[in-house]
């Protein structure tokens, strides 16, 4: 395609959903359901762009100039590259299929309309992050998507629980913000008010973000971690990783492309986008990479006790990001200062790529699951759903495989054995917690199989549960094919450049081992039960963040509210404010006796006006003039 016409085409993904968004929250009552058609046209468009944008050169077209001071230039404009063209094809394909999925999914929902118009807001605000070509335009689409996911999570508001957990995500995510933002304006401040990716590669290059690495390591380090910070929070990485869990109170659709496949990869992609700065300092690179590690470990430890399927799929999330994050830190710490180029051959993006057809499929199938069981979500309460929901089991069951690696023949398999691969050349006890995790992942995912599929049913729901529709069965049937072969797909995005028979027998052997390992633990503990044989309670209440960080804001935020309320009210409001007030009373209350309309009142106020004047001009103003 002629790269006179790839100018166009960033605008277009800009501006179908945004279009859509406006036309669907500002119209509805007069559109109705052309709301929902409208939503879903949006989408497809922006999937043909996406596709139509493959053929592209790389670029950096401007969309719109916004602010121009002297040398500071803030503008809405495009990095067009082999990253940015594969995220892109990856968030409009999931993207439509969420739509179509949602058209079976939402069909008797009263705010069906506000549902799909949240949709569009959300495909508007993800096209921006992914096409920003400068810090300042992803981090106002960054907010923008925050803002969307808001109000997906919460589309159910009168459910107390989903309330409560939008403004959960909400909360956690800006405190990973206020990092991000310190972080590009530390890059601002020492790249001479420039923030585009372009101008801060060749800066770490041979410009002034060379001399300041050389300079003050602890600067970079402090920049690097606060453009981490943001992944911290969209990624939803240990500390802030609470709000994903109980984001899952959403409909499905929504942690089908917010939580499993778009914005928690968010954070990932932004790494990867700025990999030349993590690069730029090892200490920054090595903690990374263990928060990376230490989230996949303690998520799969979590996801081993949960019995809500969506739960189990969201720490599944959690799990595999950390994969991603630990694969950033350890690239970086191999790469060093040789500067690697960030879209081509990185396996934090070849992971993002495979997990997140696989696990939108998985989320999209749990949904068709819930919706078949009259939208019951606890897994003990399903069992034998293989004969009721045969194409359900089919498409599960490929995304389990390769959620769990099965050897050669998945996609998850390869790019799980890139990341172990990398972990064993650059940091061994990394590979070793990243085994760990993959064994916990077959036990959990078995787990979760065996319990939901086979047996037999445990509840009239799920002794009466049929098949899906064709409309929500239609997504779940293309996300399994593009699981198949997602792996030429990402070598055609040229998002991966494999090199398999690199791989240290180590890594094959503890792979296989952990997947079987995990599986025939599964198998034996799980199969035929109606219970389950464990009863670990620091895994199920999630090592109990949640509780530590309630007795944290007791203490601290409501306390420090405290000691402020106290002083506000003794020192401004009394000593500041009512003090001087009640003295201006009290003096006004005395002074009006003397202006009654008494005539020894007045006489007296004469009186002592001559005595006081009497007084200066006879001892005080002699003494002035010496």
């Amino acid at each position: 395609m002629p790269d006179q016409n790839s100018s166009s085409l960033p605008t277009l993904l800009l501006l179908l959903p945004l279009f859509s968004a406006v036309a669907i929250l500002l119209g509805n009552k007069v559109l109705k359901g052309a709301c929902v058609a409208l939503s879903v046209a949006s989408a497809a468009l922006c999937f043909i762009v996406s596709f139509m944008m493959l053929g592209t050169q790389n670029s950096t077209p401007l969309l719109l100039p916004f602010l121009e001071v002297g040398k500071f230039h803030l503008v809405i404009d495009a990095l067009i590259d082999q990253q940015s063209r594969g995220m892109m094809f990856i968030v409009t394909s999931i993207g439509l299929l969420v739509h179509i999925f949602s058209l079976g999914y939402m069909r008797e929902d009263q705010g069906k309309v506000r549902f799909f118009g949240a949709l569009s807001l959300f495909m508007f605000s993800m096209t921006g992050i992914v096409l920003a070509g400068n810090l300042v335009m992803m981090f106002i689409f960054w907010e923008l998507v925050g803002l969307s996911s808001y109000l997906l999570i919460g589309h159910w508001f009168e459910k107390p629980s989903a309330a409560e957990a939008s403004k959960k995500a909400f909360l956690v995510n800006r405190i990973g913000d206020f990092g991000f933002m310190i972080g590009i304006l530390m890059l601002f401040m020492a790249n001479h008010c420039d923030v585009s990716f372009i101008g801060l590669k060749s800066g770490f290059a041979e410009g002034p973000l060379h001399e300041m690495t050389k300079a003050n390591t602890t600067f970079m380090m402090l920049a690097a971690l606060g453009i981490f910070m943001g992944a911290v929070g969209k990624s939803a990485q240990f500390p802030l990783h609470v709000w994903l869990p109980d984001a899952m109170e959403g409909p499905t659709p929504v942690s089908a492309l917010i939580h499993a496949a778009t914005m928690v990869a968010a954070g990932v992609f932004m790494l990867v986008r700025c990999s030349f700065v993590i690069e730029a300092s090892p200490d920054a690179a090595t903690i990374i990479s263990w928060i990376g590690g230490v989230t996949a470990l303690m998520a799969a430890l979590m996801a081993t006790q949960q019995n809500d399927i969506k739960r189990v799929l969201a720490y599944s999330t959690l799990s595999q990001l950390g994969y991603m994050v630990m694969a950033v830190g350890l690239l970086a710490t191999q790469v060093g200062g040789a500067h690697h180029e960030a879209g081509p051959g990185h396996p934090a993006m070849f992971h993002l790529y495979t997990h997140a057809f696989f696990k939108a499929m998985l989320f999209l199938g749990s949904g068709a699951i819930i919706y078949a069981c009259h939208h019951e979500q606890d897994m003990w309460k399903m069992g034998g759903l293989m004969k009721h929901m045969p194409v359900t089991f089919f498409t599960f069951a490929v995304g389990t495989a390769s959620l769990m690696g099965v050897p050669w023949i998945t996609s998850g398999f390869w790019s799980k054995e890139t990341i172990l691969g990398l972990g064993f050349e650059v940091c061994r006890p990394l590979f070793w917690v990243g085994a760990a995790t993959a064994l916990l992942t077959a036990f959990y995912m078995t787990r979760m199989f065996v319990v939901t599929f086979f047996g037999k049913p445990r509840t009239e729901h799920a002794h009466h549960a049929v098949e899906a529709p064709i409309i929500m069965v239609l997504p779940l049937i293309i996300l399994s094919l593009l699981t198949i072969f997602s792996v030429p797909l990402a070598g055609l995005l040229e998002a991966m450049k494999p090199h398999h028979a690199e791989t240290h027998p180590t890594v094959i052997i503890a792979s296989i081992s952990a997947l079987v390992i995990g599986i025939g633990a599964g198998f034996i503990l799980y199969r035929g039960k109606d219970k389950d044989p464990l009863n670990i309670k620091l895994f199920a209440n999630k090592f109990y963040f949640d509780e530590v960080y309630a007795v944290l804001v007791k203490v601290l935020q409501d306390g420090v509210a405290w000691i402020v309320t106290g002083l506000e009210r003794i020192v401004v409001d009394g000593l500041v404010a009512r003090l001087p007030a009640f003295l201006a009373a009290r003096l006004g209350s005395a002074a009006r006796v003397l202006t009654g309309g008494h005539l020894q009142a007045y006489t007296f106020m004469l009186g002592a006006g001559v005595l006081m004047v009497i007084y200066l001009v006879v001892f005080v103003l002699p003494h002035l003039g010496h």
